[in-house]
């Protein structure tokens, strides 16, 4: 895929910064969960609400350190 540079105010990208779900998460991969999300919205309301409620469920899991690292998760999957 080839990248593009887009401008943004600052508020903007704090505001993106706070949907991140870990410290490495690209701005491209927030800006596909937000797509995702608007997208649903429009199509399927009552699964776009549970779509939300899941990943600020995971997004506490997450700040809480539960969950599984990827060697962790191959260890446990046996791959």
């Amino acid at each position: 895929m080839e990248a593009t540079t887009i401008k943004l105010y600052s508020g903007t990208k704090m505001e993106l910064d706070s949907f991140r779900e870990y410290k490495n998460e690209s701005y491209d991969e927030v800006v596909r969960k937000l797509l995702f999300i608007a997208k649903n919205c429009s199509k399927k309301p009552e699964l776009s609400k549970q779509t939300v409620e899941d990943i600020e469920r995971a997004r506490r899991r997450i700040k809480e350190g539960k969950y599984l690292t990827e060697a962790e998760a191959r260890k446990v999957l046996r791959l």
